[in-house]
């Protein structure tokens, strides 16, 4: 009996995103497979972090020490107040300077070309530099320069992308939403300003999104800033739990799934 290839799609959402170990850890437990990855942004970093073979303890390990200074190097304000070489370098030495091919499952990395309003989906080449690009914040990161093309955030163009993970070959897509509106948050900072607007103006494609995958998944993680990497043990614990929910709902459509032919 063949069995579906089954496709996580996980969006942006800066330390929220750290959801998406504890999403991952759920379906691990409970012997769901995961195929195939796309991510936007921080879904991105997640995702090439799992698909390099670190198990999910040491991941665990990793977000809890996790601290902004280790990625934020300020420059003089051109094109964003962080230059992003620390956490290129970062990114790099972790996922021990692999390419997206050398993965153990296969990752696209979604980013934005804001010249040309472009998406960009990154299969192959460095990671760092993949990352770096879809994480790239627009006005807080200098936009990733890569082959010509100004790159910046993933989650610009397309914050959960299902597409992308239904054009790898995915034929059950589970996707993760981090990003959901938060009506409470206090805007005090550019930061707060620009993250914002990003989620206000991807509302309507999320639902889209939501229609187009076959299990949506959000982590009710948006009274967390997705600044601050201060409550990341919660973040996470609240990713597994709200994914626990819908196991029985993902099995039973593993089971039920049939051959586009039959």
């Amino acid at each position: 009996m063949v069995r579906p290839k089954i496709g996580l799609a996980l969006g942006s959402g800066g330390a929220r995103g750290f959801a998406h170990l504890g999403v991952i850890k759920a379906l691990v437990d409970e012997d769901i497979p995961i195929d195939m990855i796309a991510g936007s942004s921080m879904g991105a970093m997640v995702g090439c972090f799992y698909a390099t073979g670190i198990d999910i303890e040491t991941l665990y390990k990793f977000s809890t020490v996790f601290k902004r200074k280790y990625y934020l190097d300020f420059t003089v304000p051109r094109m964003g107040f962080v230059a992003g070489n620390r956490v290129k370098e970062f990114i790099r030495v972790f996922t021990q300077d692999k390419k997206i091919e050398d993965l153990n499952i296969p990752v696209s990395v979604v980013a934005t070309d804001i010249q040309k309003g472009e998406k960009v989906i990154f299969q192959d080449g460095p990671i760092a530099e993949a990352v770096r690009a879809s994480i790239s914040i627009p006005g807080i990161f200098v936009p990733e320069k890569v082959e010509g093309r100004l790159l910046v955030d993933g989650g610009v163009i397309d914050r959960v992308p299902v597409s992308v993970v239904k054009d790898m070959g995915a034929d059950i897509i589970i996707a993760v939403d981090v990003s959901r509106v938060n009506v409470q948050t206090e805007i005090h900072s550019i930061y707060d300003v620009i993250m914002q607007s990003l989620d206000i103006l991807q509302m309507e494609n999320v639902i889209n999104r939501e229609i187009a995958s076959n299990v949506m998944i959000r982590p009710s993680v948006e009274m967390y800033s997705s600044k601050a990497f201060t409550n990341i043990n919660e973040i996470i614990k609240i990713g597994e739990e709200e994914a626990l929910k819908y196991i029985d709902t993902i099995k039973g459509i593993i089971k039920n799934w049939k051959e586009p032919n039959e």
